[in-house]
């Protein structure tokens, strides 16, 4: 391997440290919260190291919120595009998101507790909720739902789902999110009036 390889190879690993490390922090911390200070004491670099990969804590901030949310909303989107009936839809999507909470809960807490700082930014393409919103579109225009506005029904099953993962980022609720898949699916479908 050359110089170069190598330095690209060290790079790279460094900067997916510091995207991890930035995770845990700004969902523990917050992005307020979080200094360079400590996001640099965590990764194990100098804080002026962090720059050369980010120009600041809200670049870190919103390059991860994009990358992250924009994923989810392309994994949503698949799960659409299967074109299931849908209370199967409604529970492959729970089981993505209880997937991801239990999977990477810093990534998790991150995208729902930073939505509204970085939503802004996010590409049509890229949202997790527009990905959901066309869901309950097609499932209404097929008489799935009993809820005929799709922004109101993508709110209604988001809802049912995350705020058990709420409840569980606070510690009232104990054990993996998985393991309530099933009940999460149900009350998401009944919030929607599914037939199940």
């Amino acid at each position: 391997m050359s110089a170069i390889e190598r330095k690209s190879r060290d790079g790279a690993a460094t900067r997916a440290r510091i995207e991890k490390e930035a995770l845990r922090l700004f969902a523990e911390k917050g992005v307020e919260g979080a200094t360079i200070r400590d996001l640099a004491q965590a990764v194990g670099v100098a804080d002026a190291a962090l720059y050369r990969y980010f120009g600041s804590k809200e670049e870190i901030a919103s390059d991860l919120f994009r990358s992250r949310y924009g994923a989810l909303a392309r994994e949503i989107a698949a799960i659409g595009a299967r074109d299931l009936p849908f209370a199967q839809t409604a529970r492959a999507l729970v089981d993505l998101l209880c997937a991801l909470f239990d999977d990477e809960p810093d990534a998790f807490a991150f995208i729902l507790l930073n939505q509204h700082a970085h939503l802004r930014f996010v590409r049509e393409q890229d949202n997790a909720v527009e990905a959901l919103r066309d869901i309950m579109a097609r499932a209404a225009l097929r008489q799935e739902i009993a809820v005929d506005e799709p922004d109101l029904a993508a709110a209604a099953a988001l809802g049912a789902v995350l705020q058990p993962a709420v409840f569980k980022l606070y510690g009232r609720l104990p054990g993996p999110l998985r393991d309530r898949a099933a009940d999460l699916a149900r009350a998401a479908c009944g919030a929607v009036g599914a037939r199940v």
